[in-house]
Formats: C-alpha cells, sequence, structure tokens
C-alpha cells in the first residue's frame, strides 16, 4: 500500500500570527514538504491544478513536479487533480509523457473536473458539459499514449488526423491514471470502464457516501472484465493533525480549521469530524481512524493526507510529517499488509506495469461486446447505484 500526501496549494494567512506568505514562500515551501515526505519514508507527494487566487497550487503541475523529480529518488510524483475538463488532451498526453521520462517513470496522474465553477469559463468551456469533457477528452488522451498514428473527431476540439503525440510514454507504458470524484458515479463509471484506479477524495464527506462510490466502481470495474471487484484499484484522501496529546491538537488546530478558506466559518472542528475523515488527535487515534476506512471499502492500495493547508506554517507541516514517517505509517504498513488477501494488486508502479505489459503497448482488458472504437465512448452507468449514490 502507498502512503502519501497531496496539498491543494493555499496562500492562507496564518490566523494565529496575522501572516500571510508570500507565494514564492509558499511555492518554494511545497518543493520542501515534497523532500521531507520522502526523508521520512512516504510513497507519494500529489499536487493539485489551481488556476486562481487563494491557490499558488500550479496551473501546469509538471512543472513543480519536474522540479521534485530532480531533487528526489524514490518518491512517486501524481497530482490532485489534473484538470481532464479544461486542459487539452494532446498538451496533457505530451505534458506527462515527458515528466514520465524525466523522472523516469516515478509518476502517475489523477484526473479529475476541479471544484472551482469559474475555471471552466477562463478556458472557453461549458460548466454543464463538464462530464461529456471529462469523457471525451480522456478517450482522446487515453489513445493518443496508446497509438503512435491517431485520427480522432469529437465535439469539443478540432479533429486530428496523422497526430503523433511526443514524446512517447517511456518504454511503452503509459502513465498509470486514476480518476478522482468525490460526488459524480459516472467518473467511477469511467474509471471502471477502462481499468483505471478510483480515487475518492472523501475530506468532505460520511463514510456511507464514499462506501456508495467504491462499491460502483468495484462492481463496474468486474462488469467490464478487468478483475474480481476486490481487485478494483482504489485510493482514499484524508485530512490530519497530530500531537503526541490529542487534547493539544484540537487546541492547536482548531484556530486553523474555523478561518481554513474551505471549510471555515461552517460546521464546528467537533461536527466535522465527527462526520468525515478529518482526525484530529494524536498518531495513534489516526492510526485507528485511517485502519477505519477499509471497514467501509475494503483493500485499497493508496492513502494521502491533506497536512500543509489552511495557513500551517511550514515547521508545523514539517513536524507532522516526522510524526506520519515515525509513528503512524510503519504501522499502518504492517496493519494493512496483514489484512490484505494475496489476489488483491498492489497499487501499480511503472515497474509493475512495464513487468505486467511485457513489452505491449496496451494492457487494458475489455468486456467482450464493449464498444472501444469510437472518439469519445460513453460507459454505461448502473441506474440503480446512480439513484442510491446521488440521493
Amino acid at each position: 500500500m502507498q502512503f502519501g500526501i497531496f496539498t491543494v496549494g493555499d496562500v492562507t494567512t496564518d490566523p494565529t500570527t496575522g501572516r500571510t506568505p508570500t507565494e514564492n514562500e509558499r511555492i518554494k515551501a511545497t518543493v520542501a514538504i515534497a523532500k521531507k515526505a520522502e526523508e521520512v519514508g512516504l510513497d507519494v507527494f500529489a499536487t493539485g491544478e489551481h488556476h486562481n487566487p487563494p491557490f499558488a497550487a500550479p496551473a501546469s503541475p509538471p512543472v513543480l513536479l519536474a522540479a521534485i523529480a530532480a531533487q528526489t529518488e524514490r518518491l512517486v510524483l501524481s497530482t490532485s487533480t489534473t484538470l481532464i475538463t479544461t486542459n487539452d488532451p494532446v498538451r496533457l498526453a505530451q505534458d506527462y509523457a515527458y515528466l514520465q521520462h524525466l523522472s523516469d517513470g516515478r509518476m502517475d496522474l489523477m484526473l479529475g473536473r476541479g471544484n472551482t465553477g469559474p475555471v471552466y469559463p477562463w478556458f472557453g468551456k461549458d460548466i454543464r458539459e463538464g462530464i461529456p469533457l471529462a469523457v471525451e477528452n480522456y478517450a482522446l488522451l487515453h489513445r493518443l499514449w496508446r497509438e503512435d498514428v491517431v485520427d480522432w473527431q469529437g465535439k469539443f476540439r478540432t479533429p486530428l488526423q496523422g497526430f503523433t503525440s511526443t514524446p512517447r510514454p517511456l518504454d511503452g507504458v503509459p502513465p498509470f491514471v486514476w480518476h478522482g470524484s468525490i460526488r459524480s458515479p459516472e467518473i467511477a463509471e469511467q474509471a471502471a470502464y477502462y481499468g483505471d484506479g478510483f480515487f475518492s477524495n472523501h475530506i468532505f464527506w460520511p463514510a456511507s457516501h464514499t462506501r456508495q462510490m467504491v462499491q460502483l466502481y468495484r462492481r463496474r470495474f468486474e462488469h467490464y472484465g478487468h478483475g474480481q471487484a476486490d481487485q478494483a484499484i482504489v485510493g482514499l484522501g484524508g485530512q490530519v493533525f497530530m500531537r503526541k496529546n490529542s487534547q493539544d491538537a484540537v487546541r492547536e488546530f482548531r484556530p486553523y480549521f474555523d478561518n481554513a478558506p474551505v471549510y471555515g466559518h461552517g460546521p464546528s472542528l467537533e461536527e466535522f469530524t465527527s462526520q468525515t475523515p478529518l482526525t484530529v488527535g494524536s498518531p495513534q487515534e489516526v492510526i485507528e481512524r485511517t485502519l477505519g476506512f477499509r471497514d467501509y471499502v475494503g483493500d485499497y492500495q493508496r492513502q494521502l493526507w491533506l497536512i500543509d493547508h489552511a495557513g500551517l506554517p511550514l515547521k508545523t507541516v514539517l513536524e507532522q510529517l516526522d510524526l506520519l514517517g515515525e509513528e503512524v505509517v510503519p504501522v499502518l504498513r504492517k496493519e494493512f499488509a496483514a489484512l490484505k488477501p494475496a489476489h488483491v494488486p498492489d497499487a501499480p508502479t511503472h515497474a509493475s506495469r512495464v513487468a505486467a505489459a511485457g513489452g505491449a503497448h496496451d494492457t487494458t482488458v475489455y468486456a467482450e461486446g464493449d464498444d472501444v472504437t469510437g472518439a469519445s465512448p460513453e460507459p454505461t452507468t448502473d441506474s440503480t447505484t446512480t439513484v442510491e449514490v446521488t440521493k
């Protein structure tokens, strides 16, 4: 199982000091956090993509991830998320294949629609077309990485004739893709259709909702012939703040929670921690809460935490990483490994996928009768489950 952190890159005033970091300070701090994550033994660092204040997360994540790749040796670099709706699939294919080469395969990416509505018109898109954009754009991206010459025509961009995306994927194996979604069953369906990973960043949602989304993805993954439902590739988000003593953690984190740009001035800290995966307490409480995620999603492959938001100073974030690396992750590795059945796969890596491909460019398996030839395949949706998930 992989453990790591993700950042949304917010530039937020520290409510305890009144100081706001500069964008330069926040960007440099992000690199320091990623390097520290590798130092303490974490597996993954992921960055969001934002195009507006109060965020300094990269508008082009490969820029940040390439800089981190040059300063690390083992860390897997990912996104959380790359906007599949407002980015050109041709540019995504080329940028992330380039990053794949620079990092020697130490990367994958998570695709999503984003949570900032105005981003659509900024890039000439209509938010009402969010799901069709995600479906069509990924259908093209998937082909660009697997076909040397692509002829393509769709609804949302100009046609391609005899187009070759360069560079080609490293070792002939495209980057692994996670489809990230909090609330859209269509995205869980899309992940299942391609046999890709599904990342449920359930930081704002109760366990019951996450359970339904993951169950839908697992069921449809099996339907499309990629393996048993419990072999589907699942990732989860989470949020933690720790101190040795849980009362100290709550007291220190409360002003940051109360003023956070995303959930501040809403439910109380106590309400939020009881109804979502946010855990504020001791390392042991984080261990117990995280192990409990398995109760409602089954065995899963990747756990990422948000730890650097809401104006927390860099020193505090680095202390959180020390606690994760020294006290939390070693226990979770052992416990999750002991619980995982032998037939459930580990998180995909470039090396494991190259070995599995055996030199083939495309290891995707489709169920008999699936239409995968069109420019914009339309994965079907289990209507019963969709009603359950979205009600």
